[in-house]
């Protein structure tokens, strides 16, 4: 039965309606930020408790991962019942004691919403495959007949994001579309329930107090008229680096639209944020338009190597694309989906965004610190990924028989090493999970976590987390950082990022060699050590600056 609790106030601070136009938005991955019962696995009670680590470090927002009541065949992105809460993370008492903590602390709450697909033990799934063919239920979701003799082939040759085809078939010879795992059947958003079902559950969790919504495969719910086959294509592309009959159609902007409205029917400027992978940032600036979304995250830049040249064009097209919109640009260096960027950087350029090597570790750490200082400049709203203030690296030697990620036990598809960077984070310095709670957990943390804890990191001026401490709390200050659309370019050398916003400069120097450039002010922060003299500055390789001009 669900149960309804009274709404929590708004935050006690931040109370600006356009808060979120230059937010630090915390990513938490609940099944791995904290322990609270010491079963092994995050749940809501330990996020409670590690609210004011969040509110100290000087995020704005934390963005919570799923929490609904799912099988988990996709670490909860396969959602049984919208408005309940899995058992594993707790209870609706449990989210309702969350949020006003938060709201007490000033830190406002986002939290996922998935409406691409549900899971196979949805109540409408499991009735439409009881009900059979012709089943109204079976409407709600893409049912098919099969191709072939005997309809033994798939109805097209769509194929899932996480490898192998993208329908299959239940007993009575039917086929369902599914883009990424089999227990994760698509919405039919040609469906008036569908969109009646999604607006009361944006209004359940608006009731109960959510500041906002992450909306899960934004680019994803409505399909091309006559699911069309694809033919010969590259499935790469599936993650939205192309046109694809099945994500961003235009379809999907009426949608937003009219959740939009929902949205004004509450006080407190809540906000939509997409998950939109699109063939070009303008294609993503659709999504954000004024009477759409908030924010889209910036998949673009999340990609882009650690080179002056490359960030620079990035950065341009963002701030262009969004400008137009009136919309802030985002930021983003790591996520759930991807290898940490510590990890990343440490790399040569080209692998991608999920590695199977841990590369050279001083180097990525010192090009991470480095990317953190540039993006935390930028005009817009950043995202941080839990774990990235203590400089974590991918977990990159899981054994496969731990490994969760459903994409690495089909035979294609996305690389399957998502659960390098869901491995839980380590709290202290030693214990059997490194203060994540009491008994162990759901992945197995690698020896030495604890010496990149959140004890052994505090009070250490040259700490990663002491960084983040500082950058956040020198942007909330300073005046010219946060909010914006625009930068003034510098001149500088090559491989030498220098721009000017209001009172400030950043330069960021991406070369593996130091670099002399005039002084432009006093020094803000650095994540490592820069003298000046004679009004110039050597720039130690990897090394971003933050001035006070």
């Amino acid at each position: 039965m669900t149960q309804h609790l009274a709404a929590p106030a708004a935050p006690a601070s931040g109370i600006d309606t356009d808060w979120w136009r230059g937010a630090v938005i915390y990513q938490v991955y609940p099944r791995s930020f904290a322990d609270g019962n010491g079963d092994g696995m995050g749940d809501l009670d330990g996020i409670r408790a590690r609210l004011p680590y969040l509110r100290d470090l000087g995020v704005d927002a934390v963005w919570l991962s799923p929490f609904y009541s799912s099988p988990q065949a996709d670490a909860g992105y396969d959602v049984a019942d919208y408005r309940a809460i899995d058992p594993m993370f707790g209870s609706l008492l449990d989210a309702d004691a969350l949020l006003r903590d938060a709201h007490d602390l000033g830190l406002r709450i986002i939290v996922d919403l998935v409406p691409n697909h549900s899971s196979d033990r949805h109540d409408w799934f499991q009735r439409a495959l009881r009900e059979g063919p012709g089943s109204p239920l079976r409407e709600r979701y893409h049912f098919r007949a099969g191709k072939g003799e005997n309809g033994e082939l798939p109805p097209n040759d769509w194929e899932s994001v996480f490898g192998g085809p993208a329908w299959t078939r239940v007993e009575d010879g039917e086929w369902y579309l599914h883009l990424f795992a089999p227990e994760q059947p698509d919405f039919n958003w040609e469906h008036p329930a569908v969109h009646d079902e999604f607006r009361s559950i944006l209004r359940f969790w608006l009731d109960m107090g959510v500041d906002g919504f992450r909306v899960d495969v934004a680019h994803g719910l409505v399909k091309a008229e006559g699911l069309p086959d694809i033919g010969v294509h590259d499935q790469l592309k599936l993650l939205g680096n192309d046109v694809m009959p099945f994500f961003d159609q235009d379809g999907v902007h009426e949608i937003y639209r009219s959740w939009r409205k929902v949205l004004t029917e509450y006080a407190g400027e809540k906000i939509l944020v997409a998950e939109a992978w699109t063939p070009t940032v303008e294609r993503a600036a659709a999504y954000v338009r004024p009477d759409e979304m908030h924010q889209a995250f910036n998949f673009q830049y999340l990609g882009t190597h650690w080179d002056a040249a490359e960030l620079r064009e990035v950065i341009d097209v963002s701030l262009a694309a969004m400008r137009p919109v009136g919309a802030p640009a985002t930021w983003v260096l790591s996520n759930h989906d991807v290898t940490r960027h510590a990890t990343r950087f440490a790399n040569p350029a080209g692998l991608g965004t999920q590695l199977r090597t841990a590369g050279d570790r001083e180097l990525g750490l010192r090009r991470a610190r480095a990317a953190t200082l540039l993006m935390l400049a930028l005009p817009g709203s950043a995202y941080v990924y839990q774990g990235e203030e203590l400089g974590l690296p991918d977990v990159t030697d899981l054994p496969d028989e731990v490994r969760q990620d459903p994409s690495f036990h089909r035979a294609s598809g996305q690389d399957g090493f998502r659960d390098g960077c869901r491995v839980p984070i380590p709290w202290t310095t030693d214990g059997s999970s490194y203060g994540f709670g009491a008994g162990g957990s759901w992945l197995p943390q690698p020896a030495g976590w604890g010496e990149l804890s959140v004890e052994a990191q505090t009070g250490d001026p040259d700490s990663t987390l002491e960084l983040y401490r500082s950058a956040l709390a020198v942007r909330r200050t300073q005046p010219g950082l946060g909010a914006g659309d625009s930068v003034e370019w510098l001149e500088a050398p090559d491989g030498v990022l220098a721009f000017r916003r209001e009172g400030f400069v950043c330069t960021a120097n991406t070369t593996g060699s130091a670099v002399t450039i005039p002084a432009p002010g006093r020094v803000l922060l650095a994540n490592a050590g820069v003298e000046t003299a004679d009004g110039k500055v050597e720039l130690p390789a990897d090394t971003t600056v933050w001035w006070a001009v």
